[in-house]
């Protein structure tokens, strides 16, 4: 590089570093500003017409690729005025002969409100084995995180602020199912997320008829997006619920960039 493009390029760089001395060029040109607040929405209460499962099974078959990779499971409870939502993955075939998964995971959030009341999770992935319990007292705004490793027999403790009301990343899926879908709006929350608090927004993208080995469903295909965090990293991700009362999610996509395209198609749905 020349002296006078080296001049050139450190002044341009200057232009864009804050100085405590002086207003800078780059404040004129509106660089270097503080990022304004985040802003983080309020998690809007269930729809009060909308009729909770009293309980509710719903299997998927999980497709990647070309392989059918194994199976999810979801169970909704109602207690009280709370939803409890488990969920347990478990690798099949090839896939689980190559990377063994058995995964379990349970969340639930007040019917009232729809603030999560907790999320645990139980993974045993290949040789990873931990599990971990995430837990919110809203009265003092704290989130609170413990992580065990099984197989090093380790023990991690994390604690973050949280607004007065938040989702976790299972039961948003049933959260949102209370909530009026209507084409061309989102339904945007708070969602816990790594001991941090991201926006995700819902949007309702149109209607579509799916097949699914349960059947054939009218539908409203919604997008989850966000700026960061899991629903961000796990690509681009859709769920079609039904286009009824119900809002029952009878298909999952995900499409990421190096894994692919994973399907989950409802296999069967009963009330027990």
């Amino acid at each position: 590089m020349s002296k006078a493009r080296l001049l050139t390029f450190l002044a341009a760089l200057a232009v864009c570093v804050p100085h405590a001395d002086a207003p800078a060029y780059g404040q004129i040109l509106g660089l270097g500003k503080p990022a304004p607040p985040v802003v983080i929405p309020v998690l809007q209460a269930p729809d009060p017409a909308y009729v909770f499962p009293a309980r509710q099974t719903l299997t998927f078959s999980v497709d990647w690729r070309v392989f059918t990779a194994g199976t999810a499971v979801f169970h909704i409870e109602q207690q009280g005025t709370e939803e409890k939502v488990t969920a347990d993955a478990d690798t099949a075939g090839t896939v689980n002969m190559v990377f063994p998964v058995v995964d379990k995971f349970s969340a639930g959030f007040d019917t009232k409100t729809g603030c999560s009341t907790g999320f645990n999770k139980q993974i045993s992935e290949g040789h990873r084995k931990v599990s971990g319990d995430l837990t919110f007292n809203y009265q003092t705004g704290k989130q609170s995180e413990v992580n065990r490793n099984l197989v090093k027999g380790t023990t991690t403790t994390r604690e973050a602020s949280i607004p007065a009301c938040v989702a976790d990343t299972l039961s948003a899926i049933f959260y949102v199912a209370s909530r009026p879908l209507v084409v061309g709006q989102q339904v945007r929350f708070p969602l816990a997320d790594s001991m941090r608090t991201v926006t995700v927004a819902m949007k309702i993208e149109g209607k579509e008829e799916v097949k699914t080995p349960a059947g054939t469903f009218q539908t409203i295909r919604v997008q989850p997006t966000a700026d960061e965090g899991i629903v961000k990293n796990r690509g681009k991700i859709w769920i079609w619920y039904t286009d009824d009362a119900r809002h029952m999610p009878v298909q999952i996509r995900a499409s990421q960039f190096f894994w692919g395209t994973i399907t989950f198609h409802l296999q069967s749905y009963e009330a027990k």
